[in-house]
């Protein structure tokens, strides 16, 4: 029986990029959202609800990057010249968040440094993959498999705007990542955000989506063409229900609601985004196949992610099962 290798692979990069998206996004809304707190206790305690998990939530981004590396290397020796800057960028906010989260515990005097570090670290980085998301959707010039275009072909209107986008999206992850972990001042700030981000998101979310098939003829077919339009309307109408299940959640103070409606909310997104990718790796020339490393090299691969990826998964949820439920505000991160 053969196997599709390259498709295989590409869903399990998607998957990847996905699981990293999700847990680590509500660690960076927390990042973003840390000047709205209060210095000492009430930063402590948003902190606190993410300090047994964050570091193993960028296992995913450590598995996305590598394996498109191994997998797609045509498709990493494009995407990264491409964007190097932005990447470099999201690289950096993530080490000064990473040496804040630990340096702020220890050094009381800079704490608000760190502090500062913390939040500008998470926010470059949010705003760089946001950009980088951008540059590619937009399209990226390959000329004889090598990157053709110049050094700020990354930085436009549209890359900005979803730059924008995947803040305001962390900043609503990161709100009702609060409002089920904690309870008290911080909880009601987080309700306060999180309304505001919902609204903010779905309008970016529209504003990209709008701005999208305009970009390439493939885009325009794949949404608005008949009768693919019939296959693709499920989406943005999930996307209204899903936020209406939100808004309610935070309406009536469901603490779990609004986080479980926030994650669908993005899975929902990435999967429009799915749709007007597939099956380019980078867009619009570069196929999964022609990205593809040999199969040979895709089946060595595939054997040893056979063994790591269930393990990736069983750790992450025990770990998320052992610190489950609300975060006791005298308790946490030394």
């Amino acid at each position: 029986m053969m196997f599709d290798l390259p498709l295989i692979w590409s869903l399990i990069i998607a998957f990847a990029v996905l699981a990293y998206v999700l847990l680590d996004g509500f660690d960076l809304g927390i990042g973003i959202l840390f000047p709205f707190f209060n210095k000492g206790s009430e930063r402590d305690y948003a902190m606190n609800t993410i300090a047994p998990v964050w570091d193993g939530n960028e296992t995913w981004l450590v598995l996305g990057g590598g394996g498109l590396f191994a997998v797609f290397p045509l498709a990493y020796a494009v995407v990264l010249p491409a964007l190097y800057a932005p990447l470099t960028i999201m690289l950096l906010g993530l080490v000064f968040r990473g040496v804040a989260f630990e340096y702020r515990w220890r050094s009381v005097n800079s704490q608000g440094k760190w502090d500062f570090a913390f939040f500008a670290g998470s926010l470059a980085a949010a705003l760089c993959q946001g950009i980088a998301l951008g540059a590619l959707v937009q399209g990226i010039d390959v000329v004889d498999r090598a990157y053709a275009g110049g050094w700020w072909n990354w930085l436009t209107p549209f890359s900005l705007l979803t730059g924008l986008a995947v803040v305001v999206g962390y900043v609503l992850l990161g709100s009702t990542w609060l409002i089920l972990k904690t309870f008290g001042p911080v909880q009601d700030k987080a309700y306060v955000v999180a309304k505001p981000a919902l609204w903010g998101m779905l309008f970016l979310i529209g504003a990209v989506s709008l701005w999208t098939p305009f970009l390439n003829p493939i885009f325009m077919e794949r949404w608005i063409s008949v009768p693919r339009i019939f296959y693709t309307a499920p989406v943005p109408l999930l996307v209204c229900l899903v936020a209406w299940l939100l808004l309610r959640g935070i309406r009536l103070q469901r603490d779990g609601q609004p986080f479980v409606a926030a994650i669908a909310l993005f899975i929902l997104t990435y999967i429009g985004l799915g749709i007007s990718f597939f099956p380019y790796m980078v867009p619009p020339s570069v196929t999964i196949w022609q990205a593809a490393a040999p199969d040979e090299s895709l089946s060595f691969l595939l054997v040893g992610s056979a063994v790591l990826i269930p393990l990736i998964l069983a750790y992450t949820a025990y770990a998320y099962w052992v610190f489950r439920g609300k975060v006791d505000p005298s308790e946490g991160y030394h």
